[in-house]
Order: structure tokens, then C-alpha cells, then sequence
């Protein structure tokens, strides 16, 4: 069922983009591979931004990736946003607590965003709707259901969003030698989990694996979702795999450099 969104939605994930070193590529990448639909931002607009449509409607959107994010030395990422009440009050307490502030905007008749690091360097958004936006059963086909935080120390991470946008701990189990995957949510319901990254773990072309977040897609069939994904030039990171829980997983780099993930739906019980 889509509900409406409450008056008390912060720390809702609400949107999910794209920044792509190549847009048209990525259009027909996640098209395919999902089965998402596109249409432009405004309906008959024939802008860059390009919003994502799932079966519930639009999810998310694609652009270019900016290019002070490139001096920054960024690659095509994908960047979440995560609702807050006040967008400016969140942003001052993000500087408080050591995080950064790359970019704080108004978006006519959407909303109030900000882009922002957290004190470990992972790259997320917190945003104010100008109106309520409708919540998604997130165990349907092409929609988002994860988020998955590696970074270089998940305890401090948590205090962090725990302060700015309200997350619960709801858990954790034992890794063994990759260490306490941190169970976080909202209202009592899981959301996703927080790991410090292994030392020495790296990136498919060598680098260090840099704080930052992993979102993971809902499909019905993994395997031929992976199938489709190898097929127009997609890398597996890791998997595929199950999971605690009964879901089977596969990360994956799209072909360009921007990491996710694709999870099967929810075991029943």
C-alpha cells in the first residue's frame, strides 16, 4: 500500500539520483536492467534531469555529475535524500558535529536540499519537501529497500545521523573478521546497516574503498536482473549471495563507476 507521509517524516529516505559521467548511458543501463521508466522532470520539459518511474511512480532521478564534484575528485555515485523538518536547522547541526556542507538550495515548487558529508566523508542529501511525498512498499520490483553505510567508523557514523536526522538502533550481528554490522531504522523498522570498513579493503581498479553508501533495488528475479546487468557492462563487487533474513544479494558497479546493489524481496514469515 502508498500511504501519505506523516507530519513527522524525518529521517525518511524520499528520493534517490544519479550523478553520471554519462547520463544517456546510464539511462539505458538502469532501463533495462530494472525495467524503470523516464520521463523529464517537467512534464514536457526537455531539461537534463531526468526522473526515475517505477510502478509506484518516480523514485529518483538521473543528471550529470557536477563538475566541482569531479575536482573533488568524485565518480558517478548515487546519492540518497533523507527527509528532514527544516533543511538550514539540520545544516548547522551537520557543522556542529564536524560534517560538511557542499551544497544548500532551493528547488521551485520541490523543496529545500542540502548535499552534505558526514565526518567520516560519506556523501548523502537531507531535504524539506514543499509537499508531502507518498512512502512506497519497498518490497516491489525496482524500488529502493536498502542503505548500506561502509565507512572508517560506524559507531561514531551512528551518533552522527542518530543527531541529525533521528535513527534508531535497532541491532547488530557479528561479521567475524569484517567486524559488527550495526542494524539502524526508523520507528521501529530496519532501514539498512553501518560497517567500518576493513583495512586494506579496495576498489576493482585498486583504490581505497572511500566512506560512502550502497543502495540496493528490490527484483523479483536476481539472477536475471544480473544476467541483464553483466550484459550492458555491469561489474560484480560482491555476491551474489544470501543474506540473513533468506534474501539473496549482488553488489555491482555500473559500467559508469557508480555503485549498487540488487536485493530479492523480503523472506515472508
Amino acid at each position: 500500500m502508498t500511504e501519505p507521509s506523516s507530519k513527522n517524516d524525518t529521517g525518511r529516505f524520499v528520493w534517490y539520483e544519479l550523478l553520471s559521467t554519462d547520463p544517456q548511458g546510464a539511462l539505458a543501463f538502469y532501463v533495462e536492467v530494472m525495467g524503470w521508466k523516464t520521463q523529464p522532470f517537467e512534464v514536457g520539459g526537455d531539461g537534463d534531469y531526468r526522473m526515475w518511474v517505477g510502478g509506484q511512480g518516480p523514485l529518483g532521478g538521473v543528471t550529470a555529475l557536477p563538475e566541482p564534484a569531479k575536482k573533488l575528485g568524485a565518480s558517478s555515485y548515487w546519492q540518497a535524500n533523507v527527509q528532514v523538518a527544516n533543511v538550514d536547522e539540520t545544516v548547522a547541526e551537520v557543522k556542529r558535529l564536524g560534517g560538511q556542507v557542499y551544497v544548500k538550495e532551493d528547488v521551485p515548487s520541490v523543496g529545500r536540499i542540502a548535499v552534505i558529508a558526514d565526518p567520516q566523508g560519506a556523501v548523502i542529501a537531507v531535504f524539506s519537501p514543499a509537499a508531502d511525498m507518498q512512502s512506497h512498499d519497498v518490497a516491489r520490483q525496482g524500488e529502493f529497500s536498502w542503505h548500506e553505510l561502509y565507512t572508517t567508523d560506524h559507531e561514531a557514523a551512528f551518533t552522527f545521523y542518530e543527531r541529525i536526522v533521528g535513527w534508531e538502533r535497532l541491532g547488530e550481528f557479528d561479521m567475524g573478521a569484517m567486524g559488527k554490522y550495526l542494524l539502524w531504522g526508523r520507528n521501529g523498522k530496519q532501514l539498512g546497516g553501518m560497517l567500518t570498513l576493513p583495512k586494506g579493503m579496495k576498489t576493482p581498479d585498486g583504490r581505497d574503498v572511500p566512506p560512502s553508501w550502497m543502495y540496493y533495488v528490490t527484483v523479483e528475479d536476481l539472477d536475471a536482473a544480473l544476467a541483464r546487468a553483466t550484459a550492458k557492462g555491469a561489474r560484480v563487487l560482491n555476491g551474489p549471495m544470501q543474506v540473513p533474513g533468506g534474501q539473496r544479494i549482488v553488489q555491482l558497479m555500473d559500467p559508469q563507476g557508480a555503485a549498487f546493489a540488487l536485493t530479492t524481496p523480503p523472506t515472508p514469515r
